[in-house]
């Protein structure tokens, strides 16, 4: 956050929302402070007022979006002996996907300075991909414990298996085909989790 004021949560998400729209709707080349200020429908210089420029918003706002889904991935901790482990590990999938969609993600990576400020955060402790992974070898470390998958499943490859690859796709692809191959990488993981030994429980 800038030092040049206190960002509330509400003009914080307000902008980030309208980043968003103005990416998914017209691209990365569009987004402009001024095309997020007419898409949120303030004034020009309220992403100025709250922040460095362009480079440290869109930081912030992948930032955001990483600290959202390990908020869920925290919450499913919680999930263990509850509905299936595949519906669990789909749904943390799936936030994971619309996370930060490819077209942010993208755009951070295209801006050096975004991604400094990123790495910094992490660095830092900031939630990420890490934060997830932890979260999901924890529910399933319970879940194991609790006999729901194979006593010698690999919690922790199953976990790195599921983040690494969610990130794969949250790099590439459509967001139907994304949502197509995460659902398929579940059906392995419970599989493997549950059926082991050989692959990934083992």
């Amino acid at each position: 956050m800038s030092p040049r004021g206190v960002t509330t949560p509400d003009v914080r998400e307000r902008l980030f929302a309208a980043a968003e729209r103005v990416l998914e709707r017209d691209g990365p080349g569009a987004l402009t402070s001024r095309a997020i200020a007419a898409e949120a429908g303030c004034a020009k210089g309220l992403l100025h007022a709250h922040f460095r420029g362009l480079d440290e918003f869109v930081a912030e706002l992948v930032l955001d979006r990483f600290g959202r889904v390990a908020r869920h991935a925290d919450e499913l901790r919680g999930r263990a002996g509850q509905g299936t482990v595949a519906e669990n590990l789909l749904g943390i999938a799936l936030a994971l996907l619309s996370s930060a969609g490819p077209t942010v993600a993208g755009l951070a990576l295209a801006r050096p300075v975004a991604s400094a400020h990123i790495r910094e955060a992490l660095v830092g402790g900031a939630p990420g991909f890490d934060t997830v992974q932890d979260a999901i070898t924890d529910y399933l470390d319970a879940e194991r414990r609790g006999g729901r998958i194979a006593e010698r499943a690999d919690t922790a490859a199953a976990a790195l298996a599921l983040v690494g690859t969610v990130h794969h796709l949250l790099m590439t692809g459509t967001h139907d085909r994304q949502r197509e191959r995460a659902g398929q990488l579940v059906v392995l993981l419970d599989d493997a989790l549950r059926h082991g030994p050989g692959g990934i429980a083992g």
